[in-house]
């Protein structure tokens, strides 16, 4: 395990997961809320999060076996997965799905604690950060020390969330429109290069299986 392991690890969850662009979504979802209600949102929403993220982490190996699915098949799905997203935010198409994903939340199931539904699950424990998650835990190979880092990189990254949600009236003034456009391009870019790698590893790895 080397340190440009750890980043590559960092970079893909905070892609995945992308705390500022969550943010117009929070501070709609959270509107008319007091500063202590919104920071009890901020800190639920991302307890659930780790705690799903961990859970596939240490058992989404498991669960593939159970169905009968081989890491290179998921490795190479997933990678697809994450190519696609990586898509959306180039073309600015990931956060209007989101909004919509938040909107059809709350007007159909009637959900009172936005901090579970929809914010933990599906904006920040959503299939792309679930997929990216299990993918590196299977680079793991049942290997503690990797897990662990893992999920200490998941904490990270989520804490990283909570703070931006505390913050996020103000980052939302700070970047602006254009700031956010800018910004996620450029990590959906990012992104797309991981998934190509992810594909290219699941490819080798089922034509020599």
């Amino acid at each position: 395990m080397t340190v440009e392991f750890v980043i590559s690890i960092f970079v893909t969850l905070m892609v995945t997961i992308d705390p500022v662009g969550i943010v117009p979504i929070f501070v709609s979802l959270t509107s008319g809320m007091t500063a202590r209600q919104k920071r009890m949102v901020a800190v639920r929403s991302a307890l659930i999060a780790f705690v799903v993220l961990s859970l596939f982490s240490i058992f989404g190996e498991q669960v593939l076996g159970v169905l009968g699915i081989s890491l290179p098949a998921f490795r190479t799905a997933g990678g697809l997965m994450l190519l696609w997203i990586g898509f959306e935010m180039v073309f600015e198409k990931r956060e209007e799905r989101k909004s919509t994903t938040a909107e059809r939340a709350i007007s159909d199931s009637h959900v009172n604690d936005v901090a579970a539904f929809p914010l933990a699950i599906p904006l920040l424990a959503g299939p792309g950060a679930i997929t990216a998650t299990m993918l590196i835990a299977a680079k793991a190979h049942g290997d503690w020390n990797v897990l662990g880092v893992l999920i200490a990189v998941v904490a990270l990254v989520l804490t990283f969330s909570f703070l931006v949600f505390i913050l996020s009236s103000r980052i939302e003034h700070l970047i602006g429109d254009t700031g956010r456009i800018v910004l996620s391009r450029l990590l959906g870019v990012i992104l797309g290069a991981l998934a190509v790698q992810y594909i290219a590893d699941g490819v080798l790895e089922l034509a020599r299986g």
